[in-house]
């Protein structure tokens, strides 16, 4: 792609996870909103569960989530206390047992609590809703500090899919974000899940590093299929060193430009596809007999905080340190930081420190960001309202129209194979409240 057209896409923007996206949430919303947002799930409602785990053993200078290394075993028995106190403190808050139907550790690296830990959140999770064999749990794995009794422990969990990090094994990448990760360590963390019985292992792999080439990413995706995982998710290095102080140690020289960026994006899903994977959204790729697959393009697909699910559930509940909750009124985000999490539950309160109450023109807005992201086409007119009072925002649109990104027929805005990179902007069309706080990373 020329050069020339890529600058005029290079932009910072939101990776809609969800909308209005989390910079914009505030004070103005906390813990008594939520208390009374949880109060309202009626019975008989289903939930998703997100569990923040905000430690590793060690930090990837490239991270960008919300975590620090800890080894203090005090430190860690305080933490998962508290994630036993706020379950049961917000399972008391919705008044009745609620049935989950999903499960997400996520940090961090969930599994550097130890496995006592582990499995005593588990059992909590277990007396305060409702599991069954439906339940869908994942967990997230650094294969670098796979736990000596893995396999049993993700049967304990009820563990039915593991996502593993591997960004990109080249030598020259991983010391450059201080991670050293064989592919014999992330053969053995795949096998252990597999002894567990869980059928759906996916890699998460990640472009536009310090000192990523073309050839490395092919070199790594090679050994990856070589593991056959049967998802993939292929993100884009998110270069935020303003907000993720670590990301300092990466030299700005170092990393790809856009157009680099661009054709190691290009190169690896040409290379999934090839593989027999099918590409989903923005970043995923799933066999075609995934449930991921197949709910593609069926308008069953959704998008959250963890990113493309299959879970239909309108209500997500997070629990930890930075953790965010959605629910049909808004969003509630509990304390970001590890300390103000464990002093608002050890004061006997909920930890929520900010959020977002939603309005019907933001639940609009939303809807039809989320089915761009997830059926790179959507219908303005299934949504009851005019298209008229979009004008605006098609108008906005005609760039990427112009460019053979999408093309318009009537109500309906597709998204062409060639737009699916520029996805991000698309939805960007209708997020009315872009450009009034924070900052991003770049879309490409």
């Amino acid at each position: 792609m020329e050069q020339a057209l890529l600058a005029r896409y290079d932009r910072p923007l939101p990776r809609y996870t969800s909308y209005p996206t989390a910079p914009h949430f505030s004070a103005a919303t906390g813990a008594k909103d939520h208390a009374l947002w949880l109060a309202a799930i009626p019975p008989g409602a289903r939930a998703s569960l997100y569990l923040h785990v905000p430690f590793c053993r060690t930090m990837c200078w490239f991270c960008g989530c919300t975590t620090s290394a800890v080894h203090s075993v005090g430190a860690l028995e305080r933490y998962a206390a508290a994630l036993e106190t706020e379950i049961g403190r917000v399972a008391a808050a919705i008044g009745h047992r609620l049935p989950a139907g999903q499960i997400h550790w996520g940090g961090g690296t969930p599994t550097a609590l130890p496995a006592p830990l582990l499995r005593r959140v588990h059992a909590a999770l277990a007396r305060h809703f409702a599991l069954d064999d439906t339940t869908e749990i994942a967990i997230e794995i650094d294969p670098r500090t796979l736990p000596d009794d893995a396999t049993a422990l993700l049967r304990d969990l009820a563990v039915t899919r593991v996502s593993l990090g591997v960004q990109d094994f080249a030598p020259a990448v991983q010391a450059a974000i201080g991670r050293h990760q064989s592919v014999a360590q992330t053969k053995a963390a795949a096998d252990a899940a597999r002894a567990a019985g869980i059928a759906s292992v996916n890699f998460d792999l990640v472009y536009g590093l310090p000192f990523q080439t073309i050839d490395s990413l092919e070199a790594t995706i090679g050994e990856v299929l070589a593991l056959g995982p049967d998802r993939i998710a292929l993100y884009g290095y998110a270069h935020v060193p303003w907000t993720r102080k670590r990301q300092q140690v990466i030299a700005e020289r170092a990393l790809p430009d856009v157009a680099a960026r661009f054709a190691q994006q290009q190169r690896a899903a040409e290379l999934l596809v090839a593989a027999g994977y099918r590409r989903i959204g923005l970043d995923h790729f799933a066999r075609p007999e995934d449930a991921m697959a197949r709910a593609a393009g069926t308008g069953a697909l959704r998008r959250n905080f963890q990113g493309y699910t299959v879970d239909p559930s309108d209500l997500l509940i997070g629990l930890g340190a930075s953790a965010i909750s959605f629910l049909p009124q808004g969003y509630a985000q509990n304390a970001v930081g590890t300390q103000p999490y464990l002093a608002a539950i050890e004061a006997g309160a909920l930890a929520t420190a900010k959020g977002l109450a939603l309005d019907d023109e933001d639940r609009l807005r939303g809807a039809i960001i989320e089915r761009l992201m997830c059926d790179l086409e959507v219908d303005l007119a299934a949504f009851g309202a005019d298209p008229a009072r979009f004008a605006g925002e098609c108008a906005a649109l005609a760039p990427l129209e112009s460019d053979g990104f999408l093309h318009r027929e009537g109500s309906r805005i597709i998204v062409t194979e060639a737009g699916r990179p520029f996805l991000r902007h698309a939805a960007a069309a209708f997020d009315a409240w872009l450009g009034q706080a924070g900052r991003h990373a770049a879309a490409i």
